[in-house]
């Protein structure tokens, strides 16, 4: 964690994990892994991860591994120019602004590649290494925005794949760790796991008031 360990850390500590999967080292990995449907799921900063993760896998010769989709929860992007609520709210603006330069102490700012993925130096997101994309946004969430344009943004590229969007109203970043059990939490669980991440019934089954993993 920042500040004794600053980014990209993070990043080459969740690309080795993958490189971990990979290997096959573990007996548990193996008997229960499908690795022809290996999804990222991430929420926050975790969501942005793997986008750059997506890149990396594909981009990597030694990867065999493939992503088939991500599912990114309230994706944590953010960039130098203010958008949408940012220009009128100054004061989360600047919050922001301060936690990524804790984290990363760029020259760049809030528009180096790793947080900004419209930045000069980004990777085209036509290229992004996978066939499937879930955005979920929080109506309250000083991130918002940005969910919202990467998603447009990825529709509109030379990017094959699927991509849909879902907006959680009334609820703030990450309300889900906090509110677990609400009706919002679920129902966006409902929609990446059964309609956007392709899970069977066989692995996962809710009704009205329950559902289990």
């Amino acid at each position: 964690l920042a500040p004794e360990h600053p980014l990209p850390t993070a990043y080459e500590d969740s690309w080795n994990a993958l490189q971990a999967i990979q290997a096959g080292n573990e007996p548990w990995i193996n008997d229960y892994v499908d690795f022809h449907r290996f999804f990222l799921v991430g929420d926050s900063a975790g969501a942005n991860i793997s986008h750059h993760l997506a890149f990396r896998t594909k981009q990597s010769d030694h990867m065999t591994l493939k992503i088939k989709g991500i599912g990114m929860i309230h994706p944590y992007f953010w960039g130098t120019k203010p958008i949408g609520s940012e220009v009128t709210d100054e004061a989360r603006k600047q919050m922001v602004d301060g936690w990524w330069r804790f984290v990363c102490p760029s020259e760049k700012g809030s528009d180096d590649p790793w947080i900004n993925p419209f930045a000069d130096g980004s990777p085209d997101l036509e290229g992004l290494g996978c066939e499937r994309v879930m955005v979920t946004v929080a109506e309250k969430d000083i991130l918002r925005e940005r969910g919202k344009m990467y998603y447009e943004r990825l529709v509109k590229s030379e990017w094959r794949g699927e991509a849909e969007i879902m907006e959680t109203k009334g609820k703030d970043h990450v309300f889900h760790i906090f509110e677990p059990d609400c009706d919002e939490a679920m129902d966006m669980l409902r929609r990446l796991a059964l309609r956007d991440l392709y899970i069977t019934s066989s692995v996962l089954s809710y009704d009205d008031s329950n559902y289990s993993l």
